[in-house]
């Protein structure tokens, strides 16, 4: 099942550059709010909203969030930040940076359906262009 998504960082997001660390950030930011809810449901939705351990690696002198679980409905997701260049309305190229989520061919369909529970989040909190595993594209940022 290994398949990608994107999140990119376009002029009009919030952040035009990320490092893996706030990255890392916003993903405890999700399990923090998640975990309130949680307690104002009386529920424990931490187990649910958030079955993953947060690991980092380290491949091709690039640092890598890892996402792993032992739940058995869950295997792993990986995140990485990269660079491409993107033509810009004036046609001019610019560097553009994108968040990538990664199933790999052991990620389970619960994955996917978590993988795309942090894209639609992290794309709204950084107001940018998400790109789904599907290939549609879902524009968080104003347009104009």
């Amino acid at each position: 099942m290994a398949n990608q998504a994107y999140i990119k960082l376009v002029p009009s997001s919030v952040k035009q550059t990320i490092t893996i660390d706030e990255l890392k950030e916003t993903l405890e930011y999700y399990k923090e709010i998640t975990g309130k809810t949680g307690e104002q449901l009386n529920w424990q939705y931490n187990e649910a909203a958030f079955p993953y351990e947060i690991t980092e690696e380290i491949v091709n002198n690039t640092k890598q969030l890892i996402l792993i679980s032992n739940h058995e409905r869950y295997h792993s997701i990986t995140l990485s930040i990269n660079e491409e260049k993107a033509s810009n309305s004036d046609e001019n190229e610019a560097i553009q940076t994108y968040i990538q989520l990664t199933l790999t061919n052991r990620s389970t369909y619960g994955d996917k359906g978590k993988a795309n529970e942090f894209c639609k989040f992290l794309a709204n909190k950084f107001q940018g262009e998400l790109h789904l595993f599907n290939g549609r594209i879902m524009y968080y940022y104003k347009r104009k």
